[in-house]
């Protein structure tokens, strides 16, 4: 990704970390959509990485735990902080 196409940040909260302004959301992973595909889905989230996301939005209710540990497997060593 060049500069000129870097995604915005955003500080969560007073001191919070710096996440990308632009957020994927993972229910759909392991949840409410069908049969989830596990290798479609970390293919998705280190694309997102590629292209300059920082922020999943996940919760441990989306496939009972499956959600946050597919996002665990996909992004281990991908997201590095500033």
């Amino acid at each position: 990704m060049t500069e000129s196409t870097k995604l915005a940040t955003r500080t969560l909260g007073d001191q919070g970390p710096s996440v990308s302004a632009l957020g994927l959301g993972c229910m759909g992973m392991s949840y409410a959509y069908g049969t989830p595909d596990d290798g479609e889905s970390i293919r998705t989230l280190r694309e997102a990485v590629d292209r300059g996301v920082t922020f999943f939005d996940t919760a441990d209710v989306y496939g009972y735990d499956h959600n946050e540990e597919l996002v665990g497997r996909a992004l281990k060593n991908a997201v590095r902080a500033p």
